[in-house]
């Protein structure tokens, strides 16, 4: 199977390159590492006229002319750290060429006199001559091997100009000096990230390169970025979304929780999917799953419960029957957007599935009941406390048993305790969508309060859902959820690696109560969490004492003693 990346075909190929360089000691002991960077000129028409941005361009066919001229990695070495079947080689030299051309930089195996670089420089930009021809005469040979590939970048679809970038990054060479073309350069600018981002400076910054100075900013001096971006595992391409929000137009980053859900809802960038929850608000995830927030936003919460209405596709003459996925909260506003929502979908709702009866999750059912007629399906807890005393269902749901919403459109119920002993999950089959509930939260990792929560059945849970074959998350909190199988392996990660801090606690003090064990282990956590920490911190304690690793006398007490084992 053929894993290359192939660039959209509306995308230009471009490559750009980070010159870095040491400033001199800050006074106040502040990090030296300085990048070049250059004012484009202003362009009518041009969303990059007049931005700071590094120096770089479109390749050029002639590039791969320029093979011969080069040292370092080949083509094929080059190819297979871009993640391409071959052509790599080409970015590097459109990365040392476009360099050259802007702002009078060139790095070659061996450095030419100053004023010879300058006059070839003049007739290049004047179209006099080639770079070839410039290599030739002079016998250089491009010094590829002093470039670190560093990012790839791709311009959204939607947008007039796209460009498919690569960056490098490189020490700039300290006999020459930067001077701009006038073209495209108008000045040139050497700065600390720092600096260039300073909203005192006035930059007009692009989100790729306002980006990439922030993670400039994290190095002291250039070798130290050198170093990190030469270690460098496999590089994926980053392509921000546009969606829209309250305040106007908004740029997306995969690391922003709206990116997959904009993606997958506005793949051809339209721009005109919202980045945020608005209680109410009915959003269509898919032919057959929609979604309406509660307006219940919080620290527990987020921006709200979310509702979902699951029916068939819409057949001809049909009126669509729709299962609501957690009512939410007890809330009139929010039962009558569920009512409208079925209506103005043209259907009715016919049943009521809950995921767990936290009070932020079932309580809702009473109402959208009385509502419509809908039975409540769903499962009772173990344990009373912080659960929805209202509930009852008319059928306990059982793992694995498959709910027939019509056709081609099948739930079927997955059993994940450990949030909550009656935790329910429900799987779209035909759409590999897992409604999680707050089996799986979006940004943050749910709290397992004993007795009813149980870290080792949450572990347990987390893990048989590596076996399903899923696409997406759709959590009770926050948008849908991509790469399921990854969030989970996280998920379990970042739980086993807590385990870790909670039993080095145990063993470096020898003994404490849950309050002051869990400003050892929750240090990275807000003060005002801590509270809530604590509940997951005596999970984690029980199931240490399950393991062997820790004892106490009284589990079930919440001011009881814990010691290691």
């Amino acid at each position: 199977m053929n894993t290359h990346y192939q660039a959209p075909a509306d995308a230009r190929l471009a490559a750009s390159l980070l010159l870095l360089r040491d400033g001199v000691a800050q006074p106040d002991g502040g990090h030296r590492l300085q990048v070049l960077m250059l004012r484009r000129a202003e362009r009518a028409g041009d969303m990059r006229s007049g931005a700071a941005v590094f120096p770089g361009g479109v390749l050029d066919a002639a590039d791969r002319l320029l093979h011969g001229h080069s040292i370092g990695p080949d083509d094929a070495a080059l190819s297979a750290q871009l993640g391409l079947a071959s052509g790599g080689l080409d970015y590097a030299v459109a990365a040392l060429r476009e360099t050259f051309e802007e702002v009078g930089l060139l790095l070659t195996e061996k450095p030419l006199e100053v004023l010879t670089l300058q006059v070839w420089r003049q007739r290049l930009l004047a179209g006099e001559t080639s770079f070839k021809q410039f290599c030739a005469e002079h016998s250089l040979r491009l010094d590829v091997g002093a470039l670190a590939y560093y990012s790839h970048w791709l311009t959204p679809p939607g947008h007039p100009k796209r460009f498919d970038t690569r960056f490098f990054m490189a020490l700039a060479p300290a006999e020459q000096t930067a001077e701009a073309d006038y073209g495209e350069a108008m000045e040139l600018m050497w700065l600390t990230p720092r600096a260039a981002l300073a909203p005192e400076m006035g930059l007009k910054l692009l989100t790729v390169t306002e980006r990439t100075l922030q993670d400039l900013a994290r190095f002291a001096d250039a070798q130290a970025a050198m170093a990190e971006a030469r270690a460098r595992g496999p590089i994926r391409v980053l392509m921000p979304r546009v969606a829209t929000s309250v305040k106007g137009r908004r740029v997306l980053l995969p690391d922003d929780l709206p990116y997959a859900e904009v993606g997958r809802l506005d793949p051809n960038g339209r721009g005109d999917v919202s980045s945020e929850l608005h209680a109410g608000v009915l959003v269509q995830l898919s032919e057959r799953a929609w979604r309406v927030t509660a307006p219940n936003p919080g620290a527990m919460t987020g921006p709200g419960t979310n509702s979902y209405l699951v029916s068939a596709p819409p057949g001809a003459g049909l009126t669509r029957e729709w299962t609501v996925i957690d009512p939410g909260p007890e809330s009139a506003p929010h039962t009558q957007a569920l009512l409208a929502a079925a209506q103005a979908l043209g259907g009715r709702i016919v049943q009521i599935l809950v995921t767990h009866t936290h009070r932020d999750h079932s309580p809702g059912a009473v109402a959208l009941a009385a509502a419509t007629g809908a039975p409540v399906w769903g499962r009772t807890a173990l344990y009373p406390e912080w659960q929805d005393t209202g509930f009852a269902a008319q059928r306990e749901l059982q793992h694995g048993e498959r709910l027939l919403l019509g056709a081609q459109t099948t739930l079927r119920v997955v059993h994940t305790p450990g949030h909550a002993s009656n935790h329910l999950c429900y799987l779209l089959e035909e759409e590999k969508t897992l409604f999680t509930g707050d089996h799986v939260m979006q940004g943050s990792t749910v709290v397992i309060n004993p007795p009813d929560g149980d870290m080792v059945a949450y572990l347990g849970a987390l893990r048989a859902l590596l076996d399903e074959d899923l696409e997406w998350l759709a959590p009770g909190h926050g948008f849908l959820v991509a790469e399921p199988h990854a969030v989970l392996r996280a998920l379990i990660a970042h739980r086993l690696k807590r385990e870790a801090k909670v039993l080095a606690a145990l063993q470096r003090v020898g003994s404490g109560s849950l309050h002051s064990l869990v400003t050892e282990v929750y240090a990275d956590v807000p003060l005002q969490l801590h509270g809530v920490a604590q509940r997951s911190l005596w999970a984690h304690l029980i199931k240490l004492q399950a393991d062997g690793l820790a004892a106490v006398e009284q589990p079930e007490d919440a001011a009881a003693t814990w010691s290691a084992r």
